[in-house]
C-alpha cells in the first residue's frame, strides 16, 4: 500500500483525488463503518432485554430506564475529549480502542449483580462507543470533504442496519438461552471486526488533512499548530461558544432526549404495557433501524438545501409520530409503520443533519471538535432519557409522557434549529 518509486509515495503519486484512490478510501469507509453497524447492535440490544434483566435483578421501571441509556453519559462525557484527543493521536487508534471498550463492556454486562454494576458496564459502554463514533465522523468528513452531510450521515445509515438487525437477532438468542448469551455474544463479535481494520484500513485515509499543499494528501502531524492566517479565512464558527453551534448543540439535547425515551423504554412499554412478546417487540423496534438508513437520503437533502428547513420539518414529524406511538394502539402493524416513519424523521433527517450541521457550522480545521461537541450535545442529556420517560410514566401514564418528550422536545429543537444564524449554506462550509 505505500510502496515508493525514487524516494515518492505510491499514493502521493497518484494523488488524493485519483479515481483508484477513492475507490479504496471507500472500502476502508465501509470496514470502520462495519465495526459502527456492531456499535449499533451493542446499543440497541439491551432495550430488548431490559424487562427480562429488570426481573431477575429487581429493578424498578425507572431504574431499567437509566440502565438503558446511562450508555449515552459515558458518551456525552467521552466526546469532547476525544475530540481533543484526536488532535495528538491517530483517528484509526482511537476506533480500535473504543471498539475494545464496548465489545468488553457488553460482555461484562451480562455478569451484573445489581443496579450499581450494571450501571457502571453501561457507563463504560458509553465512553468506547463514543470515540469510535467521534473518530469516525472525524475520519469520514475531513476525507469526503465536498460531500460531508452524506458522509456524516452514512455512519446514521450503518447504525440503522445495525438498528435493524440488534433487535431482532437479539430477542431470538433471548427466546432460545435468557438474557444474557445474547450480550456475550455480541461482545465477542467484535474480535473479528477489530482483525478487519487493522489488516486492511490505512492511516493515508484516516489520518488525512484536507489542509493540505497543493491537493497531495497529507497524514496529519500530530504536532503541527494551524496556521493562523489560513484558519481566519475558513467560513464557518471560529469557537464552539459562537452562535451557530452553541443553539445547534441545544436543539441536538431536545433531540437526544426524544430519540432515547423512545430507544431506552419503547420495548418495555410494548411488551409490559401492551403485552407483546419479545420477538413482535423486537420488530417494532427494528422499523426504526429501517427508518435511520433514511439518513443518506437527509445527508444529501441537508447537503443541497438550508439543512435548518429539513431539521425543522423532520422534527415536526417526529412530534406527531413519537405520541402515537404511545397511545393504545395495539396492532403490530401500525406500531411497526410508525416506528418507520419515527426512525426515518428523527433518526434518519434529524440525526444526520444535526451531526452534518453542527460540523459545517464550524471551520475546516475544527471539524473534530465540531464533531466532538455533536456527540456531547446528544448523548449526555440522552443519559437520563429513559429515567425521565419512566418516571414521566409513572406519575402521568406513558401516552402523556410520550407527548412531553418525544412531541414537545422535538418541537422546541426545531425551533432552536431555525434559530441557528447566520444561515450557514452547505456550500459554504465545503
Amino acid at each position: 500500500m505505500t510502496t515508493t518509486t525514487h524516494g515518492t509515495s505510491f499514493w502521493d503519486r497518484i494523488g488524493p483525488y485519483s479515481g483508484a484512490r477513492n475507490k479504496l478510501a471507500l472500502g476502508m469507509f465501509a470496514v470502520l463503518l462495519l465495526s459502527y453497524v456492531l456499535n449499533a447492535m451493542d446499543r440497541q440490544l439491551f432495550s430488548i432485554l431490559a424487562p427480562d434483566a429488570r426481573d431477575e435483578l429487581g429493578l424498578t421501571v425507572p431504574e431499567i430506564g437509566l440502565a438503558t441509556t446511562i450508555f449515552t453519559l459515558g458518551m456525552g462525557l467521552a466526546a469532547l475529549p476525544t475530540g481533543f484527543l484526536l488532535a495528538r493521536l491517530k483517528r484509526r487508534s482511537v476506533v480500535l480502542v473504543g471498539l475494545v471498550i464496548f465489545s468488553a463492556a457488553i460482555v461484562l454486562t451480562a455478569f451484573a449483580q445489581g443496579l450499581a454494576d450494571l450501571l457502571v458496564y453501561r457507563f463504560v459502554l458509553g465512553i468506547g462507543e463514543s470515540m469510535q463514533l467521534t473518530a469516525l465522523l472525524a475520519i469520514g468528513t475531513t476525507y469526503f470533504l465536498n460531500h460531508r452531510g452524506i458522509a456524516a450521515s452514512s455512519l446514521n445509515f450503518t447504525f440503522g442496519i445495525g438498528a435493524i438487525i440488534g433487535p431482532n437477532l437479539g430477542a431470538v438468542i433471548l427466546s432460545a438461552h435468557g438474557w444474557k448469551v445474547p450480550l456475550v455474544s455480541f461482545g465477542l463479535a467484535g474480535i473479528p471486526v477489530f482483525i478487519l481494520i487493522v489488516a486492511l484500513v490505512r492511516s493515508w485515509f484516516t489520518e488525512y488533512d484536507a489542509a493540505d499543499d497543493g491537493g497531495r494528501a497529507a497524514v496529519r502531524p500530530a504536532d503541527v499548530p494551524v496556521d493562523p492566517v489560513t484558519h481566519a479565512a475558513e467560513p464557518g464558527a471560529s469557537s464552539l461558544l459562537d452562535r451557530g453551534p452553541v443553539l445547534l448543540a441545544v436543539a441536538t439535547a431536545f433531540a437526544g432526549l426524544a430519540i432515547y425515551g423512545y430507544l431506552g423504554l419503547y420495548p418495555t412499554y410494548l411488551r409490559e404495557q401492551l403485552g407483546f412478546s419479545p420477538e413482535d417487540a423486537g420488530f417494532a423496534v427494528s422499523l426504526y433501524g429501517l427508518g435511520a438508513v433514511l439518513s443518506l437520503v437527509g445527508g444529501w437533502l441537508g447537503d443541497r438545501y438550508d439543512f435548518r428547513i429539513v431539521l425543522a420539518v423532520s422534527l415536526v414529524v417526529s412530534a406527531v409520530s413519537g405520541y402515537l406511538l404511545f397511545t393504545e394502539i395495539s396492532s403490530l402493524a401500525a406500531h411497526a409503520a410508525l416506528s418507520f416513519v419515527f426512525g426515518g424523521a428523527i433518526s434518519g433527517m434529524v440525526y444526520a443533519n444535526l451531526s452534518a450541521g453542527i460540523i459545517k457550522s464550524m471551520k475546516r480545521s475544527l471539524a473534530s471538535r465540531g464533531s466532538g461537541l455533536f456527540v456531547t450535545a446528544l448523548y449526555l442529556p440522552a443519559a437520563f432519557a429513559g429515567y425521565l420517560l419512566g418516571t414521566l410514566s409513572d406519575h402521568l401514564g406513558w401516552t402523556e409522557a410520550a407527548l412531553i418528550q418525544l412531541s414537545a422536545f422535538s418541537i422546541v429543537s426545531a425551533v432552536l434549529s431555525l434559530a441557528a444564524r447566520p444561515k450557514v449554506r452547505s456550500g459554504d462550509a465545503r
